[in-house]
Protein backbone atom coordinates (compact mmCIF):
# COMPACT_ATOMS: atom_id res chain seq x y z
CA UNK A 1 0.00 0.00 0.00
CA UNK A 2 0.82 3.14 -1.12
CA UNK A 3 1.82 6.18 1.68
CA UNK A 4 -0.98 8.09 0.14
CA UNK A 5 -3.09 5.35 0.29
CA UNK A 6 -2.73 4.37 3.73
CA UNK A 7 -2.82 8.04 4.89
CA UNK A 8 -6.39 8.55 2.97
CA UNK A 9 -7.46 5.18 4.64
CA UNK A 10 -6.38 6.61 7.81
CA UNK A 11 -8.39 9.87 7.27
CA UNK A 12 -11.60 8.04 5.95
CA UNK A 13 -11.52 6.19 10.01
CA UNK A 14 -11.08 9.71 11.37
CA UNK A 15 -14.04 10.92 9.96
CA UNK A 16 -15.98 8.14 11.56
CA UNK A 17 -14.42 8.55 15.18
CA UNK A 18 -14.40 11.32 17.79
CA UNK A 19 -11.01 12.54 19.19
CA UNK A 20 -11.59 10.60 22.12
CA UNK A 21 -11.42 7.55 20.12
CA UNK A 22 -15.13 7.30 20.26
CA UNK A 23 -17.66 6.01 17.22
CA UNK A 24 -19.08 9.34 15.99
CA UNK A 25 -23.09 8.90 16.29
CA UNK A 26 -24.48 6.82 13.45
CA UNK A 27 -21.23 5.61 12.32
CA UNK A 28 -21.97 1.80 12.65
CA UNK A 29 -25.67 2.24 10.94
CA UNK A 30 -23.37 4.40 7.71
CA UNK A 31 -20.68 1.70 7.30
CA UNK A 32 -23.24 -1.19 7.48
CA UNK A 33 -25.37 0.79 4.56
CA UNK A 34 -22.12 0.89 2.86
CA UNK A 35 -21.58 -2.59 2.97
CA UNK A 36 -24.16 -3.87 1.38
CA UNK A 37 -23.94 -0.88 -1.24
CA UNK A 38 -20.16 -2.37 -2.20
CA UNK A 39 -21.54 -6.21 -1.74
CA UNK A 40 -24.13 -5.30 -4.54
CA UNK A 41 -22.25 -3.70 -6.97
CA UNK A 42 -19.75 -6.50 -6.69
CA UNK A 43 -22.26 -9.56 -7.36
CA UNK A 44 -23.71 -7.37 -10.11
CA UNK A 45 -20.46 -6.48 -11.69
CA UNK A 46 -19.28 -8.87 -14.35
CA UNK A 47 -16.23 -10.59 -13.86
CA UNK A 48 -13.74 -10.09 -17.11
CA UNK A 49 -10.33 -8.62 -18.01
CA UNK A 50 -12.06 -5.23 -17.80
CA UNK A 51 -13.58 -5.45 -14.52
CA UNK A 52 -10.55 -7.47 -12.80
CA UNK A 53 -9.16 -4.63 -10.94
CA UNK A 54 -11.81 -2.50 -10.21
CA UNK A 55 -13.53 -6.14 -8.58
CA UNK A 56 -10.07 -6.40 -6.67
CA UNK A 57 -10.91 -2.62 -5.40
CA UNK A 58 -13.97 -3.34 -4.54
CA UNK A 59 -12.77 -6.50 -2.33
CA UNK A 60 -10.59 -4.29 -0.58
CA UNK A 61 -13.43 -1.72 0.23
CA UNK A 62 -15.72 -4.39 1.41
CA UNK A 63 -12.91 -5.82 3.68
CA UNK A 64 -12.15 -2.59 5.03
CA UNK A 65 -15.56 -1.43 5.72
CA UNK A 66 -16.11 -4.57 7.67
CA UNK A 67 -13.19 -3.55 9.79
CA UNK A 68 -14.78 0.19 10.57
CA UNK A 69 -18.03 -1.98 11.26
CA UNK A 70 -16.19 -4.25 14.29
CA UNK A 71 -13.93 -1.18 15.73
CA UNK A 72 -17.41 1.49 15.69
CA UNK A 73 -18.93 -1.69 17.58
CA UNK A 74 -16.50 -2.17 20.06
CA UNK A 75 -16.59 1.64 20.55
CA UNK A 76 -19.89 2.62 20.86
CA UNK A 77 -21.13 3.32 24.40
CA UNK A 78 -22.02 0.29 26.82
CA UNK A 79 -22.36 -2.28 24.27
CA UNK A 80 -18.52 -3.79 24.37
CA UNK A 81 -17.78 -7.08 26.85
CA UNK A 82 -13.88 -7.52 28.36
CA UNK A 83 -13.32 -10.78 28.68
CA UNK A 84 -10.91 -11.77 31.35
CA UNK A 85 -9.78 -14.64 30.13
CA UNK A 86 -8.65 -17.50 33.28
CA UNK A 87 -7.93 -21.19 34.31
CA UNK A 88 -6.80 -23.38 31.20
CA UNK A 89 -8.87 -22.56 28.41
CA UNK A 90 -11.59 -20.63 27.73
CA UNK A 91 -14.68 -21.56 26.01
CA UNK A 92 -17.53 -19.23 24.36
CA UNK A 93 -21.53 -20.30 24.34
CA UNK A 94 -22.75 -18.99 21.19
CA UNK A 95 -26.52 -19.44 19.92
CA UNK A 96 -29.79 -17.80 18.92
CA UNK A 97 -31.94 -16.13 21.64
CA UNK A 98 -33.68 -18.87 24.32
CA UNK A 99 -31.39 -21.47 22.60
CA UNK A 100 -30.26 -22.43 26.23
CA UNK A 101 -27.34 -21.06 26.38
CA UNK A 102 -27.91 -19.85 30.17
CA UNK A 103 -29.52 -23.09 31.55
CA UNK A 104 -25.93 -24.78 30.46
CA UNK A 105 -24.09 -22.36 31.97
CA UNK A 106 -25.76 -22.88 34.99
CA UNK A 107 -25.54 -26.67 34.63
CA UNK A 108 -21.79 -26.74 33.52
CA UNK A 109 -20.36 -24.30 35.63
CA UNK A 110 -23.14 -23.63 38.65
CA UNK A 111 -23.94 -20.13 37.79
CA UNK A 112 -26.54 -17.81 37.88
CA UNK A 113 -27.17 -17.05 34.60
CA UNK A 114 -31.45 -15.57 34.25
CA UNK A 115 -33.27 -17.94 32.33
CA UNK A 116 -36.20 -17.60 30.56
CA UNK A 117 -38.71 -18.42 28.04
CA UNK A 118 -38.54 -15.57 26.04
CA UNK A 119 -35.69 -13.68 23.76
CA UNK A 120 -32.91 -11.55 24.76
CA UNK A 121 -32.37 -12.29 28.84
CA UNK A 122 -28.89 -12.51 28.60
CA UNK A 123 -27.47 -9.16 28.12
CA UNK A 124 -24.40 -9.09 29.23
CA UNK A 125 -20.90 -11.64 28.99
CA UNK A 126 -21.61 -13.89 32.20
CA UNK A 127 -18.45 -16.40 32.90
CA UNK A 128 -18.31 -19.39 35.03
CA UNK A 129 -15.97 -22.47 35.58
CA UNK A 130 -15.78 -26.26 35.77
CA UNK A 131 -12.99 -28.96 35.54
CA UNK A 132 -12.58 -31.79 34.19
CA UNK A 133 -9.11 -33.99 34.10
CA UNK A 134 -8.18 -31.43 36.32
CA UNK A 135 -8.59 -28.67 33.58
CA UNK A 136 -10.07 -25.63 34.51
CA UNK A 137 -12.03 -24.58 31.83
CA UNK A 138 -13.47 -20.80 31.44
CA UNK A 139 -17.14 -20.63 29.92
CA UNK A 140 -18.67 -17.65 29.38
CA UNK A 141 -22.53 -17.12 28.09
CA UNK A 142 -22.94 -14.65 25.72
CA UNK A 143 -25.97 -12.69 24.81
CA UNK A 144 -27.78 -14.21 21.86
CA UNK A 145 -27.35 -13.52 18.17
CA UNK A 146 -29.83 -13.09 15.08
CA UNK A 147 -29.28 -12.70 11.54
CA UNK A 148 -27.70 -10.10 10.29
CA UNK A 149 -25.39 -10.27 13.67
CA UNK A 150 -22.32 -9.85 11.50
CA UNK A 151 -23.26 -6.36 10.30
CA UNK A 152 -24.61 -5.17 13.71
CA UNK A 153 -28.16 -6.59 13.91
CA UNK A 154 -28.85 -6.98 17.46
CA UNK A 155 -25.20 -6.00 18.59
CA UNK A 156 -24.01 -9.03 17.15
CA UNK A 157 -20.56 -7.88 16.30
CA UNK A 158 -19.77 -7.65 19.61
CA UNK A 159 -21.33 -10.57 20.45
CA UNK A 160 -19.29 -12.48 18.10
CA UNK A 161 -16.03 -10.46 18.25
CA UNK A 162 -15.95 -11.72 22.13
CA UNK A 163 -16.56 -15.25 20.61
CA UNK A 164 -13.26 -14.93 18.17
CA UNK A 165 -10.89 -14.44 21.55
CA UNK A 166 -11.97 -18.23 23.25
CA UNK A 167 -10.21 -21.29 22.41
CA UNK A 168 -13.71 -23.27 21.67
CA UNK A 169 -17.10 -22.19 20.55
CA UNK A 170 -20.02 -24.16 21.58
CA UNK A 171 -22.75 -23.48 19.18
CA UNK A 172 -25.49 -24.38 21.49
CA UNK A 173 -29.15 -24.74 19.22
CA UNK A 174 -32.50 -25.59 19.73
CA UNK A 175 -33.29 -29.30 18.15
CA UNK A 176 -36.61 -27.49 16.91
CA UNK A 177 -34.66 -25.14 14.94
CA UNK A 178 -32.10 -27.04 13.26
CA UNK A 179 -31.40 -24.60 10.79
CA UNK A 180 -29.99 -21.91 13.76
CA UNK A 181 -26.30 -23.25 12.71
CA UNK A 182 -26.36 -22.75 9.32
CA UNK A 183 -27.70 -19.11 10.18
CA UNK A 184 -24.51 -18.70 12.91
CA UNK A 185 -22.18 -19.90 10.39
CA UNK A 186 -22.92 -17.91 7.96
CA UNK A 187 -22.62 -14.57 9.93
CA UNK A 188 -19.34 -15.89 11.65
CA UNK A 189 -18.31 -15.91 7.73
CA UNK A 190 -19.52 -12.66 7.60
CA UNK A 191 -16.73 -12.04 10.19
CA UNK A 192 -13.94 -14.11 8.42
CA UNK A 193 -14.07 -16.73 10.96
CA UNK A 194 -13.73 -20.02 9.94
CA UNK A 195 -14.59 -23.05 11.71
CA UNK A 196 -12.87 -26.29 11.93
CA UNK A 197 -10.07 -24.70 9.82
CA UNK A 198 -6.65 -25.30 10.48
CA UNK A 199 -4.88 -21.87 8.85
CA UNK A 200 -3.76 -22.17 5.47
CA UNK A 201 -0.41 -22.76 4.62
CA UNK A 202 0.52 -19.64 2.48
CA UNK A 203 3.62 -17.42 2.34
CA UNK A 204 4.06 -13.97 0.96
CA UNK A 205 7.06 -12.41 0.62
CA UNK A 206 8.55 -8.89 -1.16
CA UNK A 207 9.15 -9.88 -4.43
CA UNK A 208 11.42 -6.20 -4.83
CA UNK A 209 9.70 -4.62 -7.62
CA UNK A 210 9.24 -7.39 -9.71
CA UNK A 211 5.31 -8.04 -9.75
CA UNK A 212 3.00 -10.50 -8.69
CA UNK A 213 5.36 -13.61 -8.79
CA UNK A 214 2.95 -16.99 -7.91
CA UNK A 215 5.65 -19.39 -7.23
CA UNK A 216 3.25 -21.77 -5.76
CA UNK A 217 -0.81 -22.30 -6.74
CA UNK A 218 -2.57 -25.11 -5.12
CA UNK A 219 -5.36 -23.01 -3.83
CA UNK A 220 -8.10 -24.04 -6.76
CA UNK A 221 -7.88 -20.06 -7.91
CA UNK A 222 -7.27 -18.83 -11.36
CA UNK A 223 -3.89 -16.54 -11.50
CA UNK A 224 -6.26 -13.88 -12.73
CA UNK A 225 -8.38 -14.21 -9.37
CA UNK A 226 -5.16 -14.33 -7.03
CA UNK A 227 -3.66 -11.26 -8.89
CA UNK A 228 -7.16 -9.32 -8.68
CA UNK A 229 -7.43 -9.95 -4.88
CA UNK A 230 -4.13 -8.68 -4.74
CA UNK A 231 -4.26 -5.60 -6.60
CA UNK A 232 -7.51 -4.79 -4.46
CA UNK A 233 -4.83 -4.76 -1.37
CA UNK A 234 -2.20 -2.53 -3.64
CA UNK A 235 0.06 -5.78 -3.02
CA UNK A 236 1.85 -5.82 -6.50
CA UNK A 237 5.43 -6.67 -5.55
CA UNK A 238 4.96 -10.22 -3.71
CA UNK A 239 6.25 -13.65 -3.76
CA UNK A 240 3.16 -15.93 -3.28
CA UNK A 241 3.05 -19.95 -2.32
CA UNK A 242 -0.54 -20.97 -1.50
CA UNK A 243 0.15 -24.61 -0.89
CA UNK A 244 -3.58 -25.93 -0.41
CA UNK A 245 -6.55 -25.18 -1.40
CA UNK A 246 -8.52 -21.69 -0.46
CA UNK A 247 -11.38 -19.56 -1.25
CA UNK A 248 -11.55 -16.13 -2.57
CA UNK A 249 -13.01 -14.73 0.97
CA UNK A 250 -10.40 -16.61 3.19
CA UNK A 251 -7.57 -15.47 1.12
CA UNK A 252 -9.01 -11.80 1.23
CA UNK A 253 -9.55 -12.14 5.04
CA UNK A 254 -5.59 -13.14 5.34
CA UNK A 255 -4.65 -10.03 3.44
CA UNK A 256 -6.80 -7.78 5.40
CA UNK A 257 -5.30 -9.55 8.69
CA UNK A 258 -9.17 -9.99 9.67
CA UNK A 259 -9.30 -13.96 9.80
CA UNK A 260 -9.75 -16.56 12.34
CA UNK A 261 -9.69 -19.97 12.65
CA UNK A 262 -11.22 -21.51 15.64
CA UNK A 263 -12.55 -25.43 16.83
CA UNK A 264 -16.72 -25.64 17.12
CA UNK A 265 -18.70 -28.40 18.61
CA UNK A 266 -22.36 -28.52 18.60
CA UNK A 267 -24.95 -28.56 22.11
CA UNK A 268 -27.92 -29.92 20.07
CA UNK A 269 -30.04 -28.84 23.25
CA UNK A 270 -33.60 -29.68 24.67
CA UNK A 271 -33.66 -33.30 23.40
CA UNK A 272 -35.77 -33.92 26.05
CA UNK A 273 -39.12 -32.38 23.88
CA UNK A 274 -37.81 -34.74 20.86
CA UNK A 275 -37.14 -38.55 20.59
CA UNK A 276 -35.95 -38.11 16.89
CA UNK A 277 -32.58 -36.18 18.59
CA UNK A 278 -29.92 -39.06 17.39
CA UNK A 279 -31.00 -38.49 13.97
CA UNK A 280 -31.21 -35.00 13.90
CA UNK A 281 -27.46 -34.70 15.61
CA UNK A 282 -26.25 -37.49 12.53
CA UNK A 283 -27.43 -35.02 10.44
CA UNK A 284 -26.25 -31.95 11.26
CA UNK A 285 -22.82 -33.66 11.90
CA UNK A 286 -22.35 -35.51 8.33
CA UNK A 287 -23.15 -32.45 6.83
CA UNK A 288 -21.15 -29.38 8.45
CA UNK A 289 -18.29 -31.98 9.60
CA UNK A 290 -18.61 -31.08 13.24
CA UNK A 291 -18.87 -32.91 16.51
CA UNK A 292 -22.76 -32.99 17.74
CA UNK A 293 -23.43 -33.58 21.29
CA UNK A 294 -27.38 -34.08 22.20
CA UNK A 295 -27.87 -32.79 25.57
CA UNK A 296 -30.86 -31.26 27.85
CA UNK A 297 -29.79 -28.19 30.15
CA UNK A 298 -32.90 -28.85 31.75
CA UNK A 299 -32.70 -32.11 32.76
CA UNK A 300 -28.81 -32.82 32.85
CA UNK A 301 -29.20 -35.60 30.36
CA UNK A 302 -25.31 -35.96 28.31
CA UNK A 303 -24.10 -32.68 30.09
CA UNK A 304 -21.10 -35.46 31.04
CA UNK A 305 -20.62 -36.14 27.50
CA UNK A 306 -20.37 -32.42 26.85
CA UNK A 307 -18.25 -32.13 28.78
CA UNK A 308 -15.59 -34.68 27.46
CA UNK A 309 -16.25 -33.56 24.33
CA UNK A 310 -14.83 -29.70 25.28
CA UNK A 311 -12.22 -31.06 26.98
CA UNK A 312 -11.21 -33.15 23.95
CA UNK A 313 -11.84 -30.83 21.07
CA UNK A 314 -10.08 -27.97 22.88
CA UNK A 315 -6.82 -30.19 22.44
CA UNK A 316 -5.55 -30.03 25.73
CA UNK A 317 -4.05 -32.59 28.17
CA UNK A 318 -3.01 -33.49 31.68
CA UNK A 319 0.53 -34.24 32.61
CA UNK A 320 1.74 -35.04 36.23
CA UNK A 321 4.97 -33.52 37.54
CA UNK A 322 6.96 -35.63 40.09
CA UNK A 323 9.32 -33.42 41.74
CA UNK A 324 12.55 -35.46 43.33
CA UNK A 325 11.88 -36.83 46.34
CA UNK A 326 7.98 -35.92 46.27
CA UNK A 327 4.98 -38.35 47.06
CA UNK A 328 2.20 -36.68 45.39
CA UNK A 329 3.02 -35.59 41.74
CA UNK A 330 1.23 -32.11 40.58
CA UNK A 331 -1.15 -31.60 37.73
CA UNK A 332 -0.38 -29.51 34.67
CA UNK A 333 -2.74 -28.82 31.50
CA UNK A 334 -0.65 -28.63 28.87
CA UNK A 335 -1.60 -28.47 24.32
CA UNK A 336 -1.19 -31.59 22.51
CA UNK A 337 2.07 -32.14 21.39
CA UNK A 338 3.71 -30.58 23.78
CA UNK A 339 7.14 -31.11 24.74
CA UNK A 340 9.65 -31.80 28.20
CA UNK A 341 11.19 -28.18 26.85
CA UNK A 342 7.56 -26.96 26.51
CA UNK A 343 6.68 -28.04 30.41
CA UNK A 344 9.86 -27.01 31.23
CA UNK A 345 9.40 -23.57 30.08
CA UNK A 346 5.62 -22.98 32.29
CA UNK A 347 7.90 -24.26 35.22
CA UNK A 348 10.42 -21.34 34.82
CA UNK A 349 11.93 -19.87 31.65
CA UNK A 350 15.35 -20.01 33.59
CA UNK A 351 14.57 -23.21 34.82
CA UNK A 352 14.27 -24.66 31.51
CA UNK A 353 17.54 -23.49 30.08
CA UNK A 354 19.14 -26.24 31.76
CA UNK A 355 17.27 -28.56 30.80
CA UNK A 356 17.94 -31.09 28.55
CA UNK A 357 16.23 -34.36 29.52
CA UNK A 358 13.67 -36.06 32.03
CA UNK A 359 12.32 -39.09 33.13
CA UNK A 360 8.86 -40.24 32.25
CA UNK A 361 6.72 -43.02 33.32
CA UNK A 362 3.17 -43.19 31.01
CA UNK A 363 1.63 -43.63 27.72
CA UNK A 364 4.31 -41.65 25.69
CA UNK A 365 6.86 -44.01 27.64
CA UNK A 366 8.54 -47.20 26.07
CA UNK A 367 8.79 -48.23 29.82
CA UNK A 368 8.87 -46.70 33.34
CA UNK A 369 11.17 -44.01 34.10
CA UNK A 370 12.67 -43.96 30.66
CA UNK A 371 14.85 -41.07 30.04
CA UNK A 372 14.62 -38.96 27.49
CA UNK A 373 15.50 -35.82 25.58
CA UNK A 374 13.92 -32.19 25.70
CA UNK A 375 12.23 -32.59 22.26
CA UNK A 376 10.43 -35.41 23.59
CA UNK A 377 6.32 -35.27 23.06
CA UNK A 378 4.57 -36.13 25.81
CA UNK A 379 0.83 -37.69 25.76
CA UNK A 380 -1.67 -37.42 28.40
CA UNK A 381 -1.05 -38.86 31.73
CA UNK A 382 2.54 -38.53 31.37
CA UNK A 383 4.11 -38.35 34.55
CA UNK A 384 7.64 -36.33 34.17
CA UNK A 385 10.66 -36.16 37.00
CA UNK A 386 12.90 -33.64 35.87
CA UNK A 387 17.01 -34.40 37.60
Amino acid sequence: MSERDARTGDEDDVKLRSRKGRALPGASDFLSTELKRLQDEYSSTSYNKATNKHLGILRAKIAKVKRGIEAAGKHKAGTGFFVKKSGDATVALVGFPSAGKSSLINRLANTQSKTAAYAFTTTSLIPGMFTYRNARIQVFDLPGIIEGAHIGAGGGRTVLAAAKMADLIVFVVDIAEPGQLDIILAELNGLDVFINRPMPDISIQDSHNQGLVLEINESGLSKKSIEMIFSGFNRYNSVVRIRQRIGEDELIAMLSGRSCYINAIVALNKIDTDASYDAVASEISRRDAIDVVPISATTGKNISLLTRSIYDNLHIMTVLLQPKGAVQAEPMVVREGATVLEVARRIHTKFAEGVKYAYITGPSAKFGNQRVGAGHILRDGDVISFG
